[in-house]
């Protein structure tokens, strides 16, 4: 009887590749990983889109100024900045003409504010002179200056003629919000497009025709 001989020793037998499985997978993982970048995709790009609150946050406010008395301010936010509404009385609109010689940009040929805004004055810096419209950021480093109307006010320079005064490096301007000579900070304080919509009612952050809502100053 005949012995069958012994396996040779060597490598395990493998089986074929199953070429065409292979390619499937390959095919399927790269598909479900174009869908998955796909998906990650939808809220970046939709992050890049501007959100209904940033959208607000530039949009025009309605700011009603029935009671705001003569020598009052108040402040409203615009582009998340504050934007100052002063009141004026006759003998404040009364000083601003003295004062040209003491400041840097007396008569706003820098264009802190809207070109052709419709009745503007550039000594008043206003549209309707018994009302000062602001944005409210010292134009050197950001702070904001302090409403200081009282003349002659003994915590302030000799000869204070009533203005805004910014405590952090003692920039002045005066009630029409133009900067003093020796202030460090460069430019008058910045004049929003805004218009009067009624006698009570100014809309700050654009014009009566809906325009010049992306301006922006040399400093705000």
């Amino acid at each position: 009887m005949t012995e069958n001989a012994p396996a040779m020793p060597g490598k395990p037998i493998e089986e074929e590749p199953d070429l065409d499985r292979r390619r499937m997978l390959t095919t399927t993982t790269a598909a479900v990983g174009a869908v998955g970048v796909a998906l990650a995709a939808v809220p970046f790009i939709e992050s890049l889109e501007p959100s209904e609150t940033a959208r607000a946050l530039g949009s025009p406010v309605t700011i009603d100024i029935s009671k705001l008395a003569p020598g009052e301010m108040m402040s409203v936010e615009w582009r998340q900045r504050p934007v100052w509404v002063l009141h004026r009385t006759e003998e404040q609109l009364a000083e601003l003409p003295k004062l040209n010689g003491q400041l840097k940009d007396p008569l706003s040929k820098e264009e802190q504010q809207p070109p052709g805004l419709p009745g503007w004055n550039p000594i008043q810096r206003s549209i309707n002179p018994k009302y000062l419209v602001v944005v409210g950021i010292c134009t050197h480093l950001g702070c904001i200056p302090k409403y200081r109307p009282q003349l002659n006010a003994a915590d302030l320079p000799a000869g204070w003629p009533g203005g805004f005064f910014c405590p952090c490096h003692g920039s002045r301007y005066d009630l029409s919000g133009r900067v003093m000579d020796g202030s460090p900070a460069p430019l008058n304080l910045p004049v929003p497009p805004h218009y009067f919509k009624d006698a009570n009612t100014i809309s700050a952050g654009e014009v009566a025709d809906g325009s010049e809502q992306n301006w922006e100053p040399d400093t705000w």
